[in-house]
């Protein structure tokens, strides 16, 4: 039976942005998907140059930022994004999201639905909260680790969780990356470092549920009184979809079946070394040519034969070790432009 959704306009829970710096302060990025998209977590790459791929979000606060590309701690820049709008966001003058004439890309994210508190299960409650999208598959998270098994964290999807993205707020501790289909929570990667997935149940503690994140006592995911940021993702029949596949090494790659038209798909191997690859359609100029940026690294955009985008998933076109080595085991994260069957039960139309 083919996938259906009740998001028949996904561009009001996700929308890729493209915009061009002007190097002033207050320059307002719009928007231009079929709904208004006011997002609670902005992630920027600058696709002319070497600059970070910086995160924003509601939660932690506008000006409060995170780099996937680095280990480093946050940190406080009002220059960067300074404002989250009706439909879209706004910049300041920092050259990671505004230098004159150079290219950008926003990837946006709603969530919408907050909630805070004491977190809950094993040892001593900490604080949390959370911007969440029940519909669509995802939140942002922030909390308090404190260091045992079993400490359960909030994340409002509604949904168990299949893609965690954790990140030490305040110090040197990396981004640590939890798929379920990469060998269960107990396997785990770093989205700022090309390496394979390690086992390390230490990190991602047991079963998440559709309440609770569940960790280990890694300090990575859980350090004692360290605070912590997380994007969470869960799988939503006919708009977001975490899976594998095996490559073949093949221009004549595999097809992946998501249930929908994909405008944005995240790939990384999880078997061996590999760029955490993003691509999306806005930038993709025509099937064939994708132009590349990676979330573990801050080189410009590449022109590479990636993948080709179908209506109802993708077809890797690429013999890159990062998206299609023989053999290898690879992950993803792909979001829907539109549904292959609407709420309604109609195909939709391929655009």
């Amino acid at each position: 039976m083919a996938d259906y959704t009740a998001i028949d306009d996904p561009s009001a829970y996700f929308q890729t942005t493209l915009y061009t710096g002007n190097g002033s302060a207050d320059h307002a990025i719009t928007n231009t998907g079929n709904s208004d998209l006011q997002p609670d977590m902005v992630w920027i790459k600058n696709r002319d140059a070497t600059d970070s791929n910086v995160v924003v979000d509601s939660v932690r606060g506008v000006g409060t930022v995170l780099v996937t590309d680095s280990a480093a701690a946050e940190s406080t820049d009002a220059d960067t994004v300074d404002a989250f709008q009706s439909d879209g966001f706004r910049v300041d003058a920092d050259v990671k999201v505004n230098t004159n004439a150079e290219k950008y890309v926003a990837w946006q994210w709603k969530g919408g639905t907050t909630a805070s508190g004491t977190t809950g299960g094993s040892g001593t409650g900490k604080p949390y909260a959370y911007s969440a999208s029940p519909a669509s598959g995802f939140s942002v998270v922030t909390f308090t680790g404190n260091a045992t098994a079993g400490h359960l964290i909030p994340h409002g999807m509604g949904k168990v969780p299949k893609m965690i993205h954790i990140k030490s707020r305040g110090d040197d501790n990396g981004w640590t990356s939890g798929v379920s289909v990469a060998g269960g929570f107990n396997d785990h990667g770093y989205l700022y470092l090309e390496n394979a997935f390690g086992t390390d149940a230490n990190q991602f503690g047991g079963t998440h549920t559709t309440t609770n994140i569940r960790l280990g006592t890694g300090t990575g995911t859980n350090g004692n009184n360290g605070t912590r940021f997380a994007m969470c993702f869960a799988d939503v029949r006919g708009y977001q979809k975490i899976g594998s596949f095996i490559g073949n090494g093949n221009t004549d790659g595999p097809v992946i079946f998501t249930g929908f038209k994909p405008v944005w798909v995240m790939i990384k191997k999880s078997s061996g070394t590999g760029d955490w690859e993003i691509l999306d359609n806005k930038r993709l100029g025509y099937n064939g040519r994708n132009e590349t940026l990676g979330a573990n690294y801050t080189a410009a955009e590449g022109n590479y034969n990636r993948i080709d985008i179908l209506s109802n998933g993708f077809k890797v076109r690429s013999t890159s070790g990062n998206v299609n080595t023989s053999g290898g085991t690879y992950i993803y994260l792909a979001i829907a432009e539109n549904p292959f069957v609407t709420s309604t039960g109609v195909p939709a139309t391929a655009r």
